[in-house]
């Protein structure tokens, strides 16, 4: 998954997405949990929205991804915010930090587009590896409930100024993974000329359960799972849950 094609449109497909929100729920959430400052992981941070506004909080912030295409985005768009984060293109279940951080976030489900529950325990595991011991880790996922009440096997079409989307997904065998078919239409001429681009990739969903054990194998406490970033408990039809969680 290179995720080339869809870096381009990124931003301008999740207009939707309040930033603003998110991050500031994350900087009050790592405040409670005693991280108010310090050295902090943007886990699958793609164009860099949130470690950009994190960094403007006063966070020391590393951004990690696996799509050169994301960072590119991502470091223009620290540029433009006159900040200075560090970016590297990495693999999740193999992450090679050159210390350790004292918190990290991982958002918009990055952790969902791993292919199975080996992968999502292997990123887990190297989260703490490199995170001080009390380190702090909020993460958020989509749910089993999201995947097959809402995404699957719906089509979305969004229609912007620099891109006309259709957005199909088929919910798989196994009940908890969708594929996402995505293709792009660009205008190239006023003459309604366009280039048709297309990208496929999938995310699969995990049981809170199992997420909760995975998390207590890999060495975290769990502090809190919401419902989004509403601040409220996760209940049966949270749609996207975030974890805060502690490494022992």
């Amino acid at each position: 998954m290179s995720y080339g094609v869809f870096s381009e449109f990124y931003d301008a497909l999740t207009a939707n997405v309040s930033y603003d929100t998110v991050s500031q729920v994350l900087s009050s959430l790592l405040t409670r949990y005693g991280k108010s400052r310090g050295l902090l992981l943007d886990l699958a941070c793609g164009t860099g929205s949130v470690s950009v506004r994190l960094a403007e909080k006063g966070y020391e912030v590393i951004g990690a991804d696996l799509s050169p295409e994301m960072l590119s985005e991502a470091q223009n768009k620290a540029y433009s915010a006159g900040q200075n984060i560090l970016f590297l293109c990495q693999d999740m279940t193999a992450l090679d930090l050159y210390g350790t951080v004292d918190a990290a976030v991982c958002t918009l489900d990055g952790l969902c587009h791993l292919p199975d529950e080996e992968s999502v325990f292997a990123a887990l595991r190297k989260v703490s590896l490199f995170m001080n011991p009390g380190g702090v880790f909020l993460f958020d996922v989509n749910s089993v409930y999201k995947h097959r009440a809402v995404l699957g096997n719906n089509t979305f079409v969004y229609d912007t100024d620099d891109v006309y989307c259709v957005w199909q997904n088929t919910l798989l065998s196994d009940g908890v993974t969708v594929q996402m078919d995505l293709d792009f239409f660009e205008p190239v001429s006023d003459a309604g000329d366009y280039v048709r681009q297309s990208e496929r990739f999938t995310e699969r969903a995990y049981p809170r359960e199992t997420l909760e054990a995975m998390l207590k194998k890999a060495g975290y406490t769990v502090l809190d799972v919401f419902d989004g970033y509403s601040g409220k408990p996760a209940h049966d039809t949270s749609e996207r849950l975030l974890f805060a969680v502690r490494k022992d």
